[in-house]
Formats: structure tokens, sequence, C-alpha cells
């Protein structure tokens, strides 16, 4: 099984080299059969070629069983014109991932955001083929234009197809943990889009019987996720409002960096932190690499359901036990968690838990 890492910028090298680590104590340990190819995104990228994102890094990542994408520090990158290419944006599209899986729970050991006695343990399912991204809504050129100095237009685009298919993952996912979807919507406002995105929903969960859907205005989702987290299992939204409920959710549970996140399509899949590139922190030793283990412990799970192999889910399993047991110990946590641990220590920590285990 060949996995394709990409570091990143900011500390993207550092805890993209902490999940590697972790990935090669666990193919070790259960004989995954695992084989590493690195290549630069980014800066990295830019410097030596031109562009944060060469086309034949994205056509060489299709010949992958799964891919490691570090942080981008995309708000810092020059124009597109100047080689400044999206690389998320680039891997989405151009291996056509539109789940976006972004997991939130709180862990009884560790503080979070809510209210005292309040849980959280959901899924978001996240579009991210399309929607409010100007950057992947047409065949050629921008979807976001200014027609004067002091006008600026951007247009959104939903599809009945986009809209299915992330539906049915969601309802998958349900049928595997509480079976219930919510679906986030404005349908009040945007009457067509976000109305094809709940009728392409409604339409999806009559094959699922036994999964029980309601849905929830965007602004609403936010209150209830803060007031009642409890209700939630399984969210399905458009790009947008994924990521912007996605965010809220994994600092409640504790902090944005306890959250893994996946990006997938139905043959491809790629393990990314749900964070960003923190440049002011980059190369100190401090960042907080849970995000990205968690990601990849994702990515394993995601290849053993697709090839039908137990060691790859096992192996993930045991990760997110691992990482657990060490943000159980105070001892052992990172400086945003109220530790003193830094990022090799706290990798450290968490390969101690895992070859124990």
């Amino acid at each position: 099984m060949k996995l394709l890492v990409l570091p990143g910028d900011g500390i993207g090298p550092e805890i993209t080299t902490a999940a590697v680590s972790v990935l090669r104590a666990s193919n070790d340990k259960f004989g995954l059969g695992l084989s590493f190819d690195f290549d630069d995104v980014g800066f990295d990228s830019l410097k030596k070629y031109g562009t944060t994102l060469r086309q034949e890094t994205l056509e060489k990542a299709k010949e992958y069983d799964g891919i490691v994408l570090g942080t981008q520090s995309h708000a810092d990158y020059p124009k597109p014109a100047e080689g400044g290419r999206n690389v998320s944006a680039g891997f989405r599209i151009g291996l056509d991932l539109y789940a976006n899986v972004r997991p939130a729970r709180s862990r009884p050991f560790l503080p979070t955001n809510m209210s005292e006695g309040k849980s959280i343990d959901l899924v978001i399912m996240r579009e991210a083929t399309e929607g409010f991204y100007p950057d992947r809504n047409m065949t050629e050129g921008w979807g976001e234009v200014k027609t004067s100095p002091d006008m600026a237009l951007s247009i959104r685009k939903i599809t009945r197809h986009c809209s299915e298919r992330i539906a049915r993952r969601a309802f998958e996912l349900a049928m595997q943990r509480n079976k219930k979807v919510t679906a986030i919507h404005k349908a009040n406002s945007f009457h067509m889009t976000d109305g094809l995105f709940l009728e392409a929903v409604n339409e999806v969960a009559k094959d699922f019987p036994e999964v029980e859907l309601d849905d929830l205005l965007v602004d609403a989702s936010t209150a209830h996720l803060v007031r009642t987290p409890e209700r939630f299992d399984v969210l399905v939204a458009t790009n947008f409002y994924g990521d912007i409920i996605s965010d809220l959710a994994s600092e409640l549970s504790g902090s944005l960096g306890l959250a893994g996140s996946m990006m997938a399509s139905d043959h491809h899949c790629c393990a990314q932190a749900q964070h960003g590139s923190a440049p002011d922190i980059a190369g100190k030793d401090i960042a907080n690499p849970t995000s990205m283990i968690l990601s990849v412990a994702m990515l394993l799970e995601w290849m053993g359901q697709k090839h039908q192999r137990n060691d790859l889910t096992e192996a993930a399993k045991a990760i997110s036990q691992a990482v657990d047991a060490a943000l159980e110990n105070p001892d052992t946590r990172t400086a945003d968690l109220g530790g003193s641990m830094g990022c090799q220590a706290f990798t450290e920590a968490v390969l101690g838990q895992l070859t124990k285990g």
C-alpha cells in the first residue's frame, strides 16, 4: 500500500513527520505493507517549480492508495496567475474528493468549551467540490468577478449529483452510528440552491428508512451545537456551511487541534488536519500533532473498508486509542492543552502507547 506524503507549509512538516512516525510504527506492529513517497506542495514547491501545486504531482497522486497532506498557508500565496494555486482545492477537484469528513467528540478527561455536563460526538459530512467557493465552480475561469471597483459578484453552484452523493455517504455513516442525519441549509433564503440540496437529501433518505432525518437552518444549527450538542449524530452540509460548523463543533469539543479530517472520493482518500498552518509557531516544536495523527488513522480506516482489510481498520483503531491514552495523561499533553510537551515528545508518547497496546 503506497502513501504519498506532502508536508506543506508552516507546521505542516512537523505534524506530518509525527503522523508518518505513527504510521511507520503501525506498519511494523500490524504488518500493513505500507511504503512512503514524499513530494513538495506549497511554498517549497513554489520556490522550486514556480507553482504551489504542480499538475504532475496531482496526477501522480492518483496512483497512490492514500495521501497525507500537510497544512498550507493559502492566504499568503501569490495570485493563481503567479503560481499560488490552492492546494486543497486542487486535490478536491483533481481527485474528486467530494466528501470532507470531520468528526468532533469530547473526551471526559479533557476540558471542553461547552457548558458543564455537556458532551459532543458527531461527524460532519461536508460537500467539498462546489458551493460558495469560486475556485471550483467553473469548468474554466473563476466564479467571482468585480464588475466595477465598487461592485463584486460571486457565483454559487449546487448540483443534484453532488448533493445526492454526499447525502448518501452521510446516511451510510449514520447506519454505522446512531442512525440520525441532520441536513444543514438556508432554504428559507436560498430557495433554489439550498432548496435543491434539501430536495436531494430527502430523496436519498427514502433508501434509508431506519435513519431519522431532520433539518436545521445553518444559523439555528450553530445555536443548537452550543446549547444541545448531544442531539446531533451525522450532519450533512454544503461546502461553506460545513466548513464553518465543523470548526465550531471541534472547538466546542475542546480544541480544533483535537479533530481529525479526511477528504475522500469513491476511489481516493487524503488525510488532512482540520486546522491551519500556524506559521507563527512553525519550527518551534510546540505544534499539537493530534489532528494530523487522527487524520491518518481515518485514512487507514477508509483504506481498510475499501480493500476489506481488517488489519488496516485495526491499526486505525489502535492509533486513535493511543492518542486518547496519551491525552488522558496531563503530563503528556501539548502546551495548547495545558501541558508542557512539544510536538516530538507528544508523538513519542503516542508511539509508546501504540507499541505497548
